[in-house]
């Protein structure tokens, strides 16, 4: 607007021979200026008021050829990723420095948003798309443009974060397309208050085992939290089962747990209640399954393994800073206590041959010493896996330790020598946990009786 303006008025000062001082005012320079302006008037006519940049691309403008690499590169390799992410990916693994800000001006000149993109930003593309929809005439367009038009998702409520870390832990899992072509479970903790992941591990399905390794982790690191917010599905489910098998409801494990620890256990069946830890699955399910494939993850294992090292890049990117002084986790208990504390107890009848079947394994019952105990045929026992994968069982508040009873025996009385077989029998010491062991009958009864009734209900 200005360079026409400054045409109109030297053209006209030209051609009526004006007052200069006038034309002066009106451009705001001075009279010296407006003898330059009509020499380059008269020299080179409208096109000497045209600026020297003027069609001339500015040194910062991407390339052409780089704006489609980024549009092929998101659509076939990293169509699952936001834009944040996928900026991200660029410079560390395709080379391309862009920021964030181009890369989305790029993509929505695609009609390309994010999954994460915000509610007016998808109404304005709706909007843009239903216009130019509304002045094609071609069939074939209109249809295509139908096809991209967004709709816009109900946003959910928001509210405050926990003034302490440890406070409140939020738990719950995802069964996803991580890293496979089969779904898998990844069962994570996040704390309200500063948004850290402080545990998280994958499993084949949603289990109390997968539950117990997260709790595992915060144990470990961090201690032992206030309280869990938890879903109130699977693990974490109040309604009675119709099973007298405590196996079945895994509410009793995880909660008997966590009452030995003095962990306050809430659950809730509204998803926006525990917010936060939605939000982080929403996170995971677009920048994860990426990082998996492009780590060369196949299996579980290696999953939990890359998540050692994930877990600690993520956080110092997305969590708050950790304020000690506003840390109300308290001291992680030895690992022992933790190993007996987080155990899947079941309950078993010794049979005709003095054994118990658990897992489909016969085991017998050795004491200290590593000498067989007899019972009565009938006798109930309580069954303590341990977390690291010990078997122990509880007789009347006595203590043993189970050993597979193998189909086969390693040394044969006859074939080998008489040291070897006296070697291979010799019973040897075995570890017993101390009387304050958290499987104690009174103890876990009194606590299976909250969810079943009478405790003789539950023994029959």
């Amino acid at each position: 607007m200005n360079e026409q303006k400054k045409y109109e008025i030297i053209k006209n000062l030209v051609d009526s021979k004006g007052n200069k001082q006038r034309a002066a005012v009106k451009l705001g320079c001075t009279v010296r200026s407006i003898n330059r302006l009509i020499k380059r008037y008269k020299e080179q006519g409208k096109a000497g008021f045209s600026h020297g940049n003027h069609y001339r691309k500015p040194i910062s403008t991407i390339a052409p050829e780089t704006r489609s690499e980024i549009i092929a590169l998101y659509k076939n390799k990293y169509s699952d990723s936001n834009l944040r992410h996928f900026t991200e990916l660029l410079e560390r693994i395709e080379g391309i420095h862009i920021s964030e800000g181009s890369v989305r001006s790029i993509l929505l000149s695609e009609n390309i948003l994010s999954p994460k993109a915000h509610k007016s930003t998808k109404n304005a593309l709706k909007k843009r798309l239903e216009a130019e929809k509304n002045k094609t005439k071609s069939k074939k367009k209109v249809k295509e443009l139908q096809e991209k038009i967004l709709f816009v998702d109900q946003p959910h409520p928001r509210r405050e974060r926990c003034a302490y870390f440890g406070e409140i832990i939020q738990m719950d899992a995802s069964k996803h397309l991580w890293f496979d072509e089969n779904k898998v479970t990844l069962h994570a903790a996040i704390d309200d208050a500063t948004g850290i992941i402080v545990g998280a591990y994958f499993d084949e399905q949603e289990t109390l085992r997968g539950y117990y390794n997260v709790f595992n982790q915060i144990l470990q690191t961090y201690g032992i939290p206030y309280m869990f917010y938890t879903d109130r599905r699977t693990v974490f489910d109040y309604k009675k089962i119709n099973s007298k098998d405590i196996t079945k409801n895994t509410l009793t494990q995880f909660g008997y747990a966590c009452k030995q620890l003095g962990v306050e256990l809430k659950v809730t069946s509204v998803a926006q209640a525990k917010g936060r830890i939605e939000r982080l699955f929403g996170t995971l399910q677009s920048r994860l399954p990426i990082e998996l494939r492009l780590a060369g993850v196949q299996t579980v294992e290696q999953a939990n393994e890359f998540l050692k090292h994930y877990l600690k890049e993520f956080n110092s990117k997305f969590a708050l800073q950790i304020d000690s002084n506003k840390s109300v986790f308290e001291n992680q208990p030895e690992d022992e206590k933790i190993n007996l504390l987080l155990s899947i107890i079941s309950e078993r009848k010794i049979d005709s041959g003095h054994c118990i079947k658990y897992k489909n394994k016969y085991y017998k019952l050795l004491d200290e010493n590593g000498y067989m105990e007899f019972y009565h045929k009938g006798t109930t026992v309580i069954v303590a896996d341990t977390f690291n994968g010990e078997l122990y069982c509880n007789v009347n508040d006595r203590i043993y330790v189970l050993e597979e009873v193998k189909k086969h025996e390693d040394v044969s009385r006859y074939f080998d020598t008489d040291e070897k077989y006296r070697q291979s029998k010799k019973p040897r010491k075995r570890y017993i946990p101390p009387m304050n062991h958290p499987w104690r009958k009174d103890n876990f009864m009194k606590y299976v009786h909250t969810f079943y009734g009478h405790e003789d209900d539950f023994a029959s």
